[in-house]
């Protein structure tokens, strides 16, 4: 098999997974679309460089950053704010009931509103399963801050979670 080939076997394998990414990146379907195709062109664009068919989806997932990160430094909007869109047709598991659904939206929209580094962080060990060893690799930080950023993230999540049941408990679970 040639890299191009391989190249075109991963893009098609981990589309779904690096438009996850992406849209953990941006916060916006739309956007996340263009970063995968982005993503896409890029690859094939330096098919050449692949040195190991092993581990293309990391080598997918750092491309996307790489735009993602080059796009706002040139529109220069990098900001901290919290994301609170959220796709939810694309959070349906077809197969689960609907109380499995409703919680991954609420999980999914709580994690939208961390901070990028940790959104980020979070989207590639806890979603896409991806070690903290290659999660910092993807992500060009020691494995420290990986750990940290992921430890911060957890706290939040569920103080989110704490105070998202507090409400509903004063609401008379409505």
């Amino acid at each position: 098999m040639s890299t191009e080939q391989a190249v075109r076997s991963a893009i098609q394998t981990h589309s779904k997974r690096v438009w996850r990414f992406a849209l953990a990146l941006s916060g916006a379907s739309d956007v996340a679309d263009d970063l995968l195709q982005a993503t896409a062109l890029r690859a094939l664009e330096k098919h050449h460089q692949v040195t190991s068919f092993e581990r293309l989806d990391s080598w997918l997932m750092t491309i996307c950053r790489s735009i993602w990160l080059n796009e706002i430094r040139a529109r220069s909007v990098r900001k901290a704010q919290a994301l609170s869109v959220t796709p939810e047709a694309e959070l349906i598991a077809h197969n689960t009931d609907s109380e499995t659904n409703i919680f991954a939206t609420q999980v999914f929209t709580e994690v939208m509103q961390l901070p990028e580094a940790q959104r980020e962080t979070v989207m590639l060990v806890f979603v896409e399963g991806y070690s903290y060893r290659e999660a910092a690799a993807m992500l060009d930080v020691p494995i420290g801050t990986i750990m940290s950023r992921l430890s911060n993230a957890r706290q939040k999540l569920k103080t989110a979670m704490q105070h998202d049941v507090a409400d509903c408990v004063r609401r008379g679970g409505k």
